[in-house]
């Protein structure tokens, strides 16, 4: 015959020098979320992705990011046109300031149609002088040679 017995046991674990209860007197505040991306760092970024994931073939192409992205062709047209830009403003934008409004989407649209870099570039630098600058101030006033 064939008796089975249960035993129960109850364990309490101390680390030394460690206590809840110390934790709560001495950090009383929350840690602080991160700094948030601009939106153009982040949308810089996702094209990157994208684009990698493209070459490595997880997506066979633009319709199917849309599709699994649930946006439309177009958009994803917009976000990948973000490429076409050259490597030092792609640079500016990934590491742009985290507290700066920073450039808009809608604005690098136009830089991006350019096909020269050195247009790029010009038109770059207009749009992202000081703010702080009068629209009326001249080239050779803000930048004097």
């Amino acid at each position: 015959m064939r008796t089975e017995r249960t035993l129960a046991a109850q364990v309490e674990i101390t680390l030394a020098g460690w206590s809840p209860r110390v934790r709560e007197r001495t950090d009383p505040t929350p840690p602080t979320p991160p700094a948030r991306l601009p939106r153009i760092a982040r949308l810089m970024a996702l094209a990157i992705k994208f684009q990698d994931m493209v070459s490595r073939g997880e997506v066979r192409d633009y319709a199917d990011l849309a599709r699994l992205g649930y946006v439309t062709r177009a958009r994803i047209t917009q976000i990948m046109n973000l490429l076409n830009l050259a490597p030092n403003i792609q640079e500016a934008i990934l590491s742009c300031e985290m507290d700066s409004p920073g450039i808009q989407e809608r604005q690098l649209r136009s830089v991006a149609s350019q096909v020269l870099w050195q247009e790029q570039r010009r038109l770059w630098r207009t749009i992202n002088q000081p703010r702080s600058l009068s629209t009326s101030a001249t080239a050779s006033e803000i930048h004097p040679e």
